[in-house]
């Protein structure tokens, strides 16, 4: 059982996941080498709590009860003193990751769980650096924390079972969904939803859809957000980055290399919502509109062929992943419903489209001509298996 929480890193993710333990009871001791940014955090969180009193979910009691039991600590040993269970929050960074995995185990109790909140890095790479690799696990949140159900529980090579057991469980106290998974480039939802992105992009820069007619089509199929809003949410630089990651994992993998459209556009600092351009332009306002057009000749895609192209690409993904043990196909369509938010998991709809129909259509895909297709509609082995028993 967890009852006191280390975060070290108290940024966005940081103190979103403080908000959500202090909420289920746990005590949280946050760290962060800079006190302003720790002191913003505990301001976060305080009018993270604040909202939810608001909307009923919480009294203002439980609320102050909960604002007691968050600590802010200077020191990196502090955070990790008689606590069960110290989770990393800290920039998306290899090596920052690695020097503060190897500081607290220098500083923790032997019998503390690290964890690592990383949603694409090694969690491997963070267990080395310690003398306990069978005490390290990834504890991958989804932002917002607070909102977000889902957690990808991610073992590594030597991750105990105990250690396992105890983060299932952690999550289950803190009311979210648990999937478990291994400690493969892009875990589950990164790497399944990739094509979401990344053949969206490509669709643009052929001059097979439009910003607005993509994300239109997509919506109207019952995504919470097209591609390019997504994008721009998440940031077009940090969308990017998880593009080189696992296209650098995947050894240069044609179907995650990073669409040359976006790198222009991270290079020319238009990143989005946060820059207040991206594939859409955000006016003072609230309002928004496109601000790109087809980049290339190719003929319009109807939006019908723009759904089904992703979902396609999405599928056979997801078998890929199952086939290579990453996780099961129920915590893969757990894990993009709640992850990513699509109306349906992988499995699912190949059980909705059939698997022949599956198959012929990524035949037909992958007749496009393209590297990219070509890697990337090429029918998954297992796919392959099960449809022509």
């Amino acid at each position: 059982m967890v009852s006191v929480v280390g975060i070290v890193g108290a940024g966005t993710m940081g103190s979103g996941i403080a908000q959500v333990c202090l909420a289920a009871g746990q005590q949280v001791r946050l760290h962060d080498l800079d006190p302003a940014a720790a002191l913003a955090a505990q301001a976060r969180v305080r009018d993270g709590l604040d909202r939810w009193v608001a909307k009923g979910r919480m009294s203002a009691e439980a609320r102050d009860a909960a604002m007691d039991r968050l600590e802010l600590v200077d020191e990196l040993g502090a955070a990790a003193t008689q606590a069960d269970l110290v989770i990393e929050a800290a920039a998306e960074d290899a090596v920052v990751k690695g020097r503060i995995f190897a500081a607290l185990d220098a500083v923790a109790g032997p019998e503390v769980v690290l964890a690592t909140n990383t949603s694409s890095l090694s969690v491997e790479a963070c267990a080395l650096a310690t003398r306990r690799p069978e005490r390290v696990i990834g504890l991958h949140f989804f932002n917002p924390a607070p909102l977000m159900e889902l957690v990808e529980v991610v073992g590594a090579t030597r991750t105990a079972a105990p250690t396992s057991e105890l983060a299932l469980d952690f999550v289950a106290s803190l009311g979210k969904t648990a999937v478990y998974c291994s400690d493969a480039p892009g875990f589950i939802v990164n790497r399944v939803g990739r094509a979401f992105v990344i053949e969206a992009v490509r669709m643009l820069e052929a001059g097979e859809g439009s910003v607005a007619r993509i994300d239109a089509a997509l919506e109207a199929a019952g995504y919470p957000m097209g591609p390019f809003r997504l994008i721009d949410l998440i940031g077009l630089d940090v969308d990017l980055a998880i593009d080189r990651i696992l296209f650098e994992a995947f050894d240069e993998a044609e179907r995650f290399a990073p669409p040359g459209l976006q790198a222009g556009l991270v290079q020319a600092r238009l990143l989005g919502r946060k820059s207040g351009r991206g594939f859409y332009a955000y006016s003072d306002d609230g309002s928004t509109a496109p601000a790109l057009e087809a980049g290339g000749e190719g003929s319009a895609l109807s939006d019908v062929q723009i759904v089904e192209r992703l979902e396609l690409a999405i599928i056979n993904e997801a078998y890929r992943a199952v086939e290579e043990g990453v996780a099961s196909p129920p915590d893969v369509d757990i894990a993009m419903r709640l992850g990513a938010g699509h109306p349906h998991g992988p499995f699912e709809r190949v059980d909705a489209l059939g698997l022949r129909h599956v198959v012929t259509r990524l035949h037909e895909l992958r007749e496009l001509g393209s590297a990219s297709a070509a890697d990337q509609y090429t029918v998954a082995a297992s796919l392959w298996q099960i449809a022509t028993v």
